[in-house]
């Protein structure tokens, strides 16, 4: 069964123990910096373990009312899902559980942006349809979901 936990001393070890593929390692930055953003952030960052049974296969990491490209947004931070574990898809389960967090909190627009180029995450996030901005943020391209 699919589920994010919350992450905690339990937990702590197979959080930073996700790493993805090799050659997506530019793409993204590994748990352990993320967590640090998430103790530094603590407003807005929403870590969460992505567990199937007791399994850890991904990491996302959320936020919410924070700035990305100069616009207040709520959206994905991260998302790292476990080398050997894409295409099952636990990347879809976590871009839909943060869009269930978001119109919890009363949002209706989920935004993303990822690194352009080879084994980028674009058409991944385009399937799900997400719509690019035209805005690029910090080297990034920006998409946003309509919740």
């Amino acid at each position: 069964m699919l589920r994010l936990e919350k992450i905690t001393p339990a937990n702590f070890n197979a959080a930073i123990g996700v790493t993805v593929r090799a050659d997506q390692a530019h793409l993204v930055a590994p748990v352990v910096k993320s967590l640090a953003e998430a103790y530094v952030h603590p407003e807005t960052a929403w870590p969460r373990l992505i567990l199937d049974g007791d399994r850890a296969v991904g990491f996302l990491m959320a936020f919410f009312d924070a700035e990305l490209g100069g616009i207040r947004r709520s959206g994905l931070w991260r998302l790292n899902i476990a080398d050997g574990e894409q295409g099952r898809g636990y990347g879809r389960f976590a871009v839909e559980s943060v869009a269930a967090e978001i119109r919890r909190r009363g949002g209706t627009r989920l935004a993303v942006s990822w690194v352009p180029g080879e084994n980028s995450p674009e058409a991944f996030y385009l399937k799900l349809g997400f719509r690019l901005t035209g805005e690029v943020d910090d080297g990034e391209l920006v998409g946003e979901l309509q919740l």
